[in-house]
């Protein structure tokens, strides 16, 4: 057993004092236990649940040059996140149950926060047939996806969605419609982007590709989770989805609710989706706070500085983030704004997730959850580094940024996986 004195709880949406005594499992939380048991000092700090990040890429197997299992979750754990899920784009892909075995092995043994994968929808994500779905929901895969490519075949979406209604997991989708972007876009279509003579990335290559996967979940049925959503007529598809009753949910990033098009300077600034108008921002923040959006996901996806240091149309989409999203969004949306409370970014980031992909003891912190716990320092300045990361990837536009609220402490299952040095 061990025991978290002094510190400040977050327990239904209120921070109070209290002791939290745990194993693998929360055993008790009082205002005073007096238990002989290695006890972790938490005064002037705040305990909160684990973060749980249902979008990442942890690129091994096949791109370790990039990031590894051991890597990225030690980011994870870095950043305060103790559950993550990593997409399925590595090699080889995750699409029968030999390769998931082998995959499942090797995240048991490199992993030090709770991984639980993804396998892809279609075999290869080519789109063209489907994935060994119940084979690999067998194994305890309960979500797939194709990230990284649009899955623009209806027959084959079709086929997953009605899979997902009969066996309970979740088709989760990257929309796009790479037919209508133009070959080197690597922007925000806008007049920025033809100042800077880069080729832009019109919002409806995301939207309509979610506009058609919402008409087929209304016809067959099915649980859909639309990742990385960024632009506003996105967010009015999902409103009318939801209106409709429809299964579905939606992911929005961090640096989608903090940036803009006009922020970009170069390509640690390139992702996919493209950073959207002031307009697009506003959108995605309101319809996080009215429910249209469902949560807050990073899309961590580490590159090498070779992938980078290339001009804007051919250097790699993507940034890192599992180290800075909590500081960053804390600072702005509470620290700063007073937009948020402490309480309603950890339901963004903690407690929503948990409860759309069926993690039932994680989330919150109550008797008997999961013990994945972390201790935050919220009256800390600090300023990112990325020479300070964790994670092999440095690709991040933040890096310099002055922010309030740090991670101190990360339990995974009871056990510390991660804790500054002091």
């Amino acid at each position: 057993m061990r025991l978290i004195k002094n510190s400040l709880v977050l327990l239904n949406e209120e921070l109070v004092k209290k002791d939290v005594l745990f194993d693998e499992h929360i055993l008790s939380i009082e205002d005073e236990i007096n238990e002989e048991c290695e006890t972790i000092d938490g005064n002037g700090l705040v305990l909160i649940p684990g973060l749980i990040d249902v979008h990442v890429h942890l690129r091994q197997p096949g791109y370790e040059n990039k990031e590894t299992i051991k890597s990225g979750t030690l980011a994870a754990a870095h950043g305060g996140f103790t559950t993550i899920m990593p997409m399925p784009n590595i090699k080889p892909y995750p699409n029968n149950v030999e390769i998931v075995k082998e995959y499942l092995e090797l995240i048991k043994k490199d992993s030090v926060v709770n991984t639980l994968p993804y396998g892809t929808i279609s075999i290869d994500e080519s789109g063209q047939q489907l994935s060994d779905l119940e084979g690999m929901h067998k194994l305890g895969l309960n979500w797939f996806s194709d990230d990284g490519v649009g899955l623009n075949n209806h027959e084959i979406m079709k086929e997953a969605l009605i899979k997902s209604q009969n066996d309970d997991f979740i088709i989760a989708c990257h929309t796009e419609d790479k037919s209508l972007c133009p070959k080197g876009a690597s922007v925000y279509e806008s007049e920025y982007a033809t100042q800077h003579n880069w080729l832009g990335i019109s919002n409806k290559v995301e939207s309509e590709p979610l506009r058609n996967d919402l008409e087929i979940v209304k016809e067959v049925g099915g649980k859909y989770h639309a990742c990385h959503i960024s632009c506003k007529e996105s967010i009015d598809y999902l409103r009318k989805a939801k209106k409709d009753g429809l299964n579905v949910s939606a992911e929005v990033t961090a640096h989608h609710l903090l940036l803009e098009n006009t922020d970009v300077k170069g390509p640690n600034w390139k992702m996919n989706p493209p950073l959207k108008s002031h307009e697009d921002r506003m959108s995605l923040i309101e319809a996080l706070e009215d429910g249209t959006l469902d949560f807050i996901a990073s899309d961590h996806a580490p590159h090498t500085i070779e992938d980078k240091n290339k001009d804007m149309s051919e250097a790699a989409f993507g940034i890192v983030s599992l180290e800075t999203s909590f500081s960053l969004l804390y600072d702005e949306f509470v620290n700063r704004q007073k937009r948020w409370t402490l309480a309603q970014l950890v339901k963004y980031m903690s407690y929503k997730p948990a409860q759309r992909f069926n993690l039932n003891k994680k989330g919150e912190i109550r008797v008997g959850n999961d013990s994945d716990l972390v201790l935050l320092d919220l009256n800390r300045n600090w300023i990112i580094h990325k020479e300070d990361f964790l994670s092999k990837g440095k690709n991040t536009p933040f890096d310099g940024w002055s922010v309030k609220g740090k991670v101190v402490h990360t339990i995974v299952n009871g056990k510390s996986v991660w804790k500054e040095s002091i």
